[in-house]
């Protein structure tokens, strides 16, 4: 299901909630100042949202957000979906830094924590990072907008909504792929999934959420694996998953650069400077292959770097999967 190519809507800021703006529980609206509003800027004709969150570290200058919108510019023909990517910055330095690079922005600063550094995987900040993100995609179902959520270190390569499910609430993608869509013995991957706008879908992420306290140490991801059977019979939610062999990640590595790959995910990777270093090299390999006469690009030779720096941060070293 490819997006239309939209014209930009001719808007050149972003949305900074005024700080002293007191929260009022129960008005969604100002806990999420001007979303409403800034919303309809940047959605297609189907009312669809592609969003990302960024933090200073991320957005500075030579970091994952400009590697992220460079690989939108290098992709088959999908330059045109940034102009439907809502970039929400939980801090004023990435927001800052989103306003100087991209048309839509959106500040939800969280107080709670110092997420303005590259924090460590489930870290008192990123723990904060990943809730306070989905209250906000819980408004934007809540608003009828459906969202494609992408973490800023998924490269985006050619148009993943082609491959979307029109039949499913959720299409996630999974760090292990079982080989069946419909399966829920997938492990789901939350930094790239599409949710549509339904009243079952807004009940889901409401269960979701509701489901922190009774897996306290754990981050929404493995909360959704925890809960997913329940959402599916409790709820009804229809969820479906993403073939790794398209949408790619460091988890699951396939070192074939052929074979249609939508994007590239450099998951089960510690550390900031890791993922930087080996998105460039995915960047750089994309380049070379999108060069190659159409004999060669056949001939199924072009491979990924591996990424090293990744695996030796996580200690181990599994073979990739050969195409």
């Amino acid at each position: 299901m490819p997006l239309p190519h939209l014209p930009p809507f001719g808007w050149a800021g972003g949305f900074r909630p005024h700080a002293s703006r007191p929260l009022i529980g129960r008005e969604e609206q100002d806990r999420f100042p001007g979303l409403a509003e800034l919303l309809p800027r940047v959605a297609t004709a189907d009312r669809t949202v592609i969003v990302t969150s960024v933090n200073e570290a991320w957005a500075a200058p030579g970091s994952l957000l400009d590697l992220f919108r460079e690989s939108f510019r290098n992709g088959e023909g999908i330059e045109h979906l940034l102009n439907h990517t809502l970039i929400v910055a939980v801090d004023a330095g990435g927001f800052d830094r989103c306003r100087a690079v991209h048309p839509h922005c959106y500040l939800l600063e969280v107080r709670s924590a110092n997420v303005s550094a590259a924090n460590r995987f489930l870290s008192k900040g990123y723990l904060e990072l990943v809730w306070i993100k989905l209250s906000l995609q819980q408004r934007v179902l809540e608003l009828g907008y459906n969202y494609l959520f992408t973490d800023v270190d998924v490269m985006w390569l050619r148009d993943p909504f082609r491959h979307i499910n029109l039949y499913a609430d959720v299409t996630m993608s999974c760090d292990a792929f079982s080989g069946d869509p419909e399966s829920l013995k997938n492990s789901p991957n939350t930094g790239f999934y599409y949710v549509k706008s339904t009243a079952r879908t807004v009940a889901m992420v409401r269960y979701w959420r509701a489901a922190r306290p009774r897996f306290p140490a754990h981050h929404d991801q493995k909360i959704f694996d925890n809960i997913k059977r329940e959402l599916a019979g409790e709820l009804g939610v229809r969820i479906a998953f993403l073939d790794t062999a398209l949408f790619g990640t460091f988890c699951e590595f396939r070192d074939g650069i052929d074979g249609g790959v939508c994007t590239m995910h450099a998951n089960c990777c510690i550390g900031l400077d890791n993922k930087v270093r080996e998105l460039r090299g995915i960047v750089a390999a994309w380049k070379n292959y999108t060069s190659l006469p159409p004999a060669e690009k056949e001939a199924g030779k072009a491979r990924w770097p591996y990424p090293t720096r990744c695996r030796a941060a996580r200690r181990a070293k599994p073979a990739p999967i050969k195409n």
